[in-house]
């Protein structure tokens, strides 16, 4: 068990972590040293301009992409808003056509950053197809595909997801929906969601088949506060952020010079080290599972265990509620999460869970653990001891045989 009470047991990298000291050692010359504006003629200015550019490159370099399709964002949620919201813009300005002509696919398992702005389009009268998923959280292409209209503009669809770590066949999606809107008579832009994907799979675009990808600097060990929106070129896109004219008129603001330096270090390093770290990582996902449904009989695993990414693994515990159990990981200094969100004093299930399947009685007793770069076996042993431990103070553990 872990007994430095400085050590805090990290496995919620789902949802951040920390800058890696490679990328901090980049960024920290652009708050002193190289301050300048990059939007400025002089040399100063120029320096902070060339970070920059180098980092454009970078990002460029693992999407398979031109330096001219990437744009730099305030976070994920700022990429996906933008690439939703401003498809639908530029459609309306190009076509002079109401939003009441307009259709947008996605799926019941988005993050909120892409099912809001798409609620938001509703309201303003576009019209929204939402495709369920499987037990395992799976959309099938097909039935996607099958939902495009000749209106349908956009199609989003995320990579992996962050609940439960399913990885989408985002490449199959996007050859059918580009098929299905050829038979239709109409061109529909394609959105993956990428967050999580990010140092854990190709995010090679041309592979991917997509016009707009979401990225995020903090799920890869870089800042807060930065994303990539890539923009395939030709892509119609109005800003979400008028004003300057940075990011070639895409994204108005001066630049954050050193959160995204930190941003395309911080991608170029994940992107390098993907395929080398994938066995660790795979080893220490699968004596998780093996060892809590050994431990824990009653225990639910939520997800794919084929089409997943090993960092993320996601339980359902019968009997029980999710937020206790993370107070109690939390208290023997283990970091988890849950599947619960807590808004006025009630827990809601994750909408996720729910889409799958699973029953909001289980859905609230979801807890996900998630992997990182300094997670260790004595990590996953710490939490496979106190977990039951938890559980049994909880009144429900031993708590009969799987589900």
């Amino acid at each position: 068990m872990c007994t430095n009470e400085d050590r805090i047991n990290y496995l919620d990298h789902a949802a951040t972590t920390p800058v890696r000291e490679d990328v901090l050692e980049k960024m920290l010359p652009y708050f002193t040293q190289k301050f300048g504006n990059p939007s400025s003629l002089y040399a100063l200015a120029g320096e902070a301009r060339y970070g920059i550019d180098e980092a454009r490159e970078q990002v460029a370099e693992v999407l398979g992409a031109r330096s001219a399709e990437i744009v730099f964002t305030g976070g994920g949620s700022e990429s996906d808003n933008t690439a939703i919201k401003g498809v639908a813009a530029a459609r309306a300005l190009s076509s002079a056509r109401s939003p009441s002509n307009g259709h947008i696919i996605t799926t019941a398992i988005e993050h909120h950053a892409v099912i809001h702005p798409v609620e938001q389009l509703e309201k303003m009268g576009y019209a929204s197809t939402v495709i369920g998923v499987d037990s395992t959280g799976r959309v099938d292409p097909g039935e996607y595909a099958a939902a495009v209209r000749p209106n349908t503009f956009l199609a989003s669809v995320m990579l992996v997801n962050n609940e439960v770590g399913t990885i989408q066949d985002v490449s199959e999606i996007s050859r059918q929906v580009r098929e299905a809107a050829d038979r239709a008579g109409t061109s529909v832009m394609v959105h993956t969601d990428a967050v999580q994907a990010a140092g854990k799979l190709s995010l090679n675009v041309d592979d991917l088949g997509v016009d707009l990808m979401s990225l995020s600097g903090h799920k890869i060990y870089g800042p807060k506060g930065v994303g990539v929106l890539y923009v395939r070129r030709g892509t119609e896109l109005e800003p979400l952020i008028a004003g300057g004219g940075q990011e070639s008129q895409m994204r108005s603001g001066t630049e954050n010079v050193a959160a995204i330096v930190g941003m395309g270090e911080a991608l170029a390093l994940s992107e390098a080290e993907r395929v080398s770290s994938r066995p660790r990582i795979q080893a220490l996902a699968e004596r998780l599972i093996e060892k809590i449904a050994e431990r824990i009989p009653s225990s639910i695993f939520n997800g794919s265990h084929i089409h997943r990414v090993p960092e993320i693994a996601n339980f359902s515990f019968v009997g029980v509620e999710g937020e206790p159990v993370l107070l109690g990981l939390d208290f023997r200094a283990i970091a988890a999460s849950s599947g619960s969100a807590c808004s006025s004093a009630s827990l809601e299930p994750s909408h996720v869970l729910l889409a799958m399947g699973i029953s909001p009685e289980l859905a609230v007793g979801s807890v996900r653990i998630s992997m990182g770069r300094e997670t260790t076996e004595t990590d996953i042993d710490d939490i496979l001891q106190v977990l039951p431990e938890i559980l049994q103070q909880l009144g429900t553990f031993p708590a009969g045989a799987r589900s």
